[in-house]
């Protein structure tokens, strides 16, 4: 996620938008969430190999499946906000471990009313034995499920949807992105998802919390049916690339190797595309906002090219960027929302915080969706790399403006804090971005500075490369590192962090 904090050019509310709390203690969280956090994950094991022929007993043979499968039939009545949807997840058990249950998030549970089981199976057998609290449904298998084995878990569930809400103190309330406004319906981590399992430790799923982003994801494919049964035929903005449809008024999407799928949808988008290469760039906006939405378009595709050079190649056939009637702005697979108050302020010119946003949320399609990480517990590999991922932007199109960027983001930048600090450790929302976002960018331009432009970039490159498609943690970022130089980096680790690595 990406909130700026330029509050000197907005009007005070604007200020949830930009998540600056000029000073916001910690509320106390509601009584709902209560999953207890579990320790920081490590990088996903290695497929269990082909077994060896052996007498007895018969091992079990690992299934053909690299990743999870999702597929899914949505059925919305765009009308009055509710929908029907049937769900089968083919869930590959690459743990290591037996597993005797599965832990699933379902976020829409959050809200009162918003979620109702009405079927559920394992492996075509009813299944009875689950829990549902907050987040949190765990179901009990009837039958272990054995390293390497594979499980189907087919659902059936009601959804309605909440309507979005504008709060003026985002310390007290968590910004609220999934629901429904007067102009457009968003489906964010709206479906069931098999959380990652850490071999030794158990399921990884941690509190909301009023700023960040607490859920962990593994990755998988997605195959999502979207119906209208009321009629409307609005625009559909997704994480997939859209293939052709099994019924006329059904509109199916494809996602290979995300970790989540999002939809927007709205009867008044208007929207744009352009191509790079053999990916299409999408932009949705509303109307009016014709320019602002040719610059994020525009950004969007400089900085697939920019961080396709200096980082790797990104690994969807497409990329939707969409206007967001709410006060935020957030990442998705092969997805992002800019908030409509960064179109709102758009100047024309480079020199704004939609162009600086629309290439950080880029960058989060290599730092969270390629290489994924604890959101809840490391946040700086994602949100730290993706602030810095700003500067190499401008450097690489509009090198006259790095200065203006480091003195335009920076500006308000008063106290420093150690870079890996979690989300529940941030002590309110500004000192969690001073610590994670910006301070986390002045460790990496230190870094830079250290080890110079050739070492730092070619590490970044092996680094995304090595861990495309899992999950890091810290100690992986500086083994990698460790592998391009042997500079003396002490310094830089006892300034900015508080674990050693």
């Amino acid at each position: 996620m990406h909130k700026n904090i330029a509050t000197h050019i907005l009007l005070p509310a604007f200020c949830f938008i930009l998540l600056i709390s000029c000073s916001s203690p910690v509320a106390t969280p509601p009584p709902v969430l209560t999953e207890t956090l579990l320790p920081t994950p490590t990088p996903l094991p290695t497929e269990t190999p082909l077994p060896t022929n052996t007498p007895e007993p018969v091992p079990t043979l690992p299934p053909a499946l690299a990743r999870p499968q999702y597929v899914i039939d949505l059925r919305l009545n765009y009308s009055t906000n509710a929908a029907s949807v049937t769900q089968t997840i083919t869930y590959p058990n690459w743990t290591g471990e037996t597993l005797n249950e599965l832990v699933l998030a379902v976020q829409p549970n959050l809200w009162n009313g918003g979620f109702n089981i009405k079927s559920l199976s394992i492996d075509n057998q009813t299944v009875s034995n689950y829990t549902l609290d907050g987040q949190r449904l765990t179901i009990s298998l009837p039958q272990s499920l054995p390293s390497s084995g594979t499980i189907s878990i087919a659902m059936e569930y009601g959804l309605i949807l909440p309507k979005m809400q504008a709060y003026s103190n985002p310390d007290e309330v968590r910004p609220q992105i999934y629901g429904y406004s007067d102009r457009q319906t968003n489906l964010v981590d709206w479906y069931p998802f098999v959380v990652p399992y850490q071999p030794g430790e158990g399921w990884i799923l941690h509190n909301p919390w009023y700023y960040g982003e607490h859920l962990v994801y593994d990755l998988a494919d997605f195959d999502v049916t979207i119906t209208f049964t009321d009629g409307t035929t609005p625009q559909v903005a997704a994480s997939g690339a859209e293939v052709e449809s099994i019924t006329a008024n059904s509109r199916r999407f494809v996602l290979e190797a995300g970790r989540t799928f999002a939809f927007s949808i709205s009867t008044v988008f208007k929207v744009a595309t352009q191509k790079v290469g053999d990916v299409t760039v999408y932009s949705y906006f509303f109307a009016f906002y014709d320019a602002p939405s040719e610059a994020m378009l525009q950004t969007t595709v400089e900085a697939l090219q920019v961080y396709g050079e200096r980082f790797g190649p990104y690994p969807h056939k497409s990329l939707t960027a969409v206007q967001g009637d709410f006060n935020d702005g957030m990442e998705f697979s092969g997805f992002y929302f800019i908030s409509r108050d960064y179109f709102n302020l758009y100047d024309g010119t480079p020199k704004n915080y939609l162009v600086i946003i629309a290439a950080h949320e880029t960058a989060h399609q290599w730092w969270f969706d390629s290489v994924a990480d604890d959101q809840a517990l490391e946040p700086w590999l994602d949100e730290a790399l993706c602030t810095y991922s700003e500067r190499i932007y401008y450097e690489n199109i509009h090198p006259d403006l790095v200065s203006w960027w480091w003195s335009y983001r920076y500006f308000e930048f008063d106290k420093e804090g150690f870079v890996d600090t979690p989300i529940y450790d941030g002590g309110g929302q500004r000192p969690y971005w001073d610590k994670v976002y910006l301070t986390g960018a002045r460790f990496l331009e230190d870094l830079r500075t250290k080890v110079g432009d050739e070492i730092f970039f070619t590490f970044l490159k092996d680094f995304y490369t090595q861990y495309t498609g899992r999950r890091v943690t810290g100690a992986d970022f500086f083994r990698v590192l460790r592998e391009h130089t042997a500079a003396d980096i002490s310094d830089l680790m006892t300034k900015y962090f508080k674990k050693t690595y």
